[in-house]
């Protein structure tokens, strides 16, 4: 039986571009573009696991705010559900792990390569939602 994970991602949006990071070597995924966020641990809700998962991928504060999108998607290794939520930046944000950060025009988003389980929020953004 394969491993169901529950992964929160922030959709932060400044001056027309979106935020976006790169997985590391040695990752799930690795090399993929993404919204920043991760796993839901044990007792977090939603915002509570996006708030922490910020803070030690780009050592910076959020807002969270309404949901986006929630989708699910198999992997071969794994199951996801994964929340989409729009979220303001209280502080700036860095790579705190070393990965690359990028702002990137919602037109250019398609010229990123995304994990299969983004493609229905990049279609929803590239539309203007």
């Amino acid at each position: 039986m394969k491993p169901r994970l529950v992964v929160t991602a922030a959709v932060i949006e400044r001056a027309g571009t979106f935020l976006l990071t790169r997985r590391l070597a040695g990752t799930h995924l690795a090399g993929c573009w993404e919204f920043p966020g991760g796993k839901c641990g044990p007792g977090e809700t939603l915002a509570q696991s996006l708030v922490r998962e910020i803070r030690e991928e780009l050592a910076a504060d959020i807002d969270v705010g309404l949901e986006l999108l929630a989708t699910t998607h198999e992997y071969p290794d794994r199951h996801i559900e994964l929340r989409f939520f729009r979220c303001t930046l209280l502080t700036e944000p860095t790579a705190a792990l070393g990965q690359q950060m990028a702002w990137v025009r919602r037109e250019d988003l398609r010229s990123y390569p995304f994990p299969p389980a983004d493609d229905e929020l990049v279609r929803l953004l590239e539309a203007g939602r």
